[in-house]
C-alpha cells in the first residue's frame, strides 16, 4: 500500500478542486470569460496532479522502473491533453478542444480516480477500513 506521503498529499490537493472545476466546467456555459478563466485554473491543476503523480511510487501491479506502474499512464495522457486542448482553444478549434478535455476529464479524473479505489491503494484503506 501506498504512505501517505508528501507528494500523496500534494496530488490531493490539486486533483480534488480540479475534479469540481472539471465537473462545472463540463455542464456549464462554454466560451464565457468564466469559462475561460476556470479553464486555465482547471488545466494548472490537471497539469500539477500529474507532474505530482510521477513522484508517486505505484504498489499495485507491475512496475517499470521500480516505480511507474499503469496508473502513470493517466500522467502521460495528462501531460499530452492539456497542451493539445489549450492550442485549439487558442485557435478556437472547439472540436479538438473538447474532445481533449472530454478525455482529459473522464480520463485523467473518472477513470483514474477510480482506480484509486480499488483494494491495495491508500484511498481505499483510508474510505474502506
Amino acid at each position: 500500500m501506498t504512505t501517505a506521503t508528501p507528494f500523496v498529499y500534494a496530488h490531493l490537493a490539486t486533483v480534488l478542486p480540479a475534479f469540481v472545476i472539471g465537473t462545472y466546467l463540463m455542464v456549464a456555459r462554454k466560451g464565457s470569460k468564466k469559462h475561460r478563466l476556470l479553464g486555465k485554473i482547471y488545466m494548472l491543476l490537471m497539469l500539477a496532479t500529474a507532474i505530482i503523480a510521477l513522484f508517486i511510487n505505484a504498489e499495485v501491479g507491475p512496475k517499470l522502473l521500480g516505480h511507474f506502474g499503469f496508473i502513470h499512464l493517466f500522467s502521460v495522457l495528462v501531460l499530452y491533453s492539456v497542451p493539445s486542448a489549450y492550442f485549439a482553444a487558442k485557435r478556437h478549434d472547439r472540436r479538438t478542444h473538447a474532445s481533449n478535455m472530454i478525455g482529459l476529464y473522464f480520463g485523467g479524473l473518472l477513470i483514474a480516480g477510480g482506480f484509486t479505489l480499488m483494494p491495495g491503494r491508500l484511498i481505499h484503506t483510508w474510505l474502506f477500513t
